[in-house]
């Protein structure tokens, strides 16, 4: 997955969940490594910090 592709994944959970767009990426992350898929588990962590990262640093 891309940069772009991750950017544009991060915005639109934000946008579809707000605040705990976040916590909705994690979720996804450790789904996807529980059931072994280690490349998604590895996308939507990088979404995960993209989210954080938009969010800015004085957002939990």
């Amino acid at each position: 997955m891309q940069t772009t592709e991750i950017i544009e994944h991060a915005r639109k959970l934000l946008d579809a969940h707000g605040d705990k767009a976040e916590v909705e990426a994690a979720q996804n992350a450790r789904k996807f490594k529980e059931k072994g898929d280690l490349e998604q588990a590895d996308h939507w962590q990088k979404i995960r910090a993209a989210i954080h990262q938009m969010r800015g640093p004085n957002e939990s």
